[in-house]
């Protein structure tokens, strides 16, 4: 594809934010299974069924520009998730494994805040009000979920973890 226009530049950013938040949802169950902490397990459960709804709106948003919704590859959502495993292969504590899943969560929260940051300012250019109001509800809910997660992170017992010189 082509990108020379406003709407072609929209559009692809709606395909990777489409993979981006298709791949987050079993990312995202991976995260519940390892965790160990329930508040934690649960958050991530809670925030997997609001992924689905997210997967929804995105479809929703291609509508109003008349394009099928379709997911292109996106490396960065590959790095974060291989990192996970590689993270989870190292055999890590429970402890750990915890602090890490919420650090995993932080930086996709941050990443999909930056995704949804920069499509809504387009669709507001292209006059796709609609599209860049249910942008706007995805964004608020990303933002919320960073904002859930870092009060874990700041909670977090680090005490817990033994450091190894």
């Amino acid at each position: 594809m082509t990108i020379d226009s406003t709407e072609d530049l929209f559009v692809d950013g709606l395909k990777h934010a489409y993979y981006t938040e298709q791949r987050l949802v079993d990312a995202l169950e991976e995260l519940e299974q390892t965790s160990t902490s329930e508040e934690l397990k649960s958050g991530f459960a809670e925030h997997r069924e609001e992924t689905k709804n997210q997967i929804d709106r995105l479809e929703t948003v291609f509508e109003h520009v008349d394009a099928s919704p379709e997911g292109e590859e996106d490396p960065v959502v590959e790095g974060m998730i291989e990192a996970h495993e590689e993270f989870v292969d190292k055999d890590p504590s429970d402890e750990a494994l915890d602090r890490f899943n919420i650090a995993a969560g932080q930086k996709s929260e941050h990443y999909e805040i930056a995704v949804y940051g920069n499509l809504i300012p387009m669709a507001d250019q292209l006059g796709l009000d609609d599209a860049a109001d249910t942008l706007e509800e995805t964004l608020r809910e990303e933002q919320d979920e960073l904002e859930t997660l870092s009060e874990m992170g700041e909670e977090f017992d680090y005490g817990e973890l033994e450091v190894s010189e």
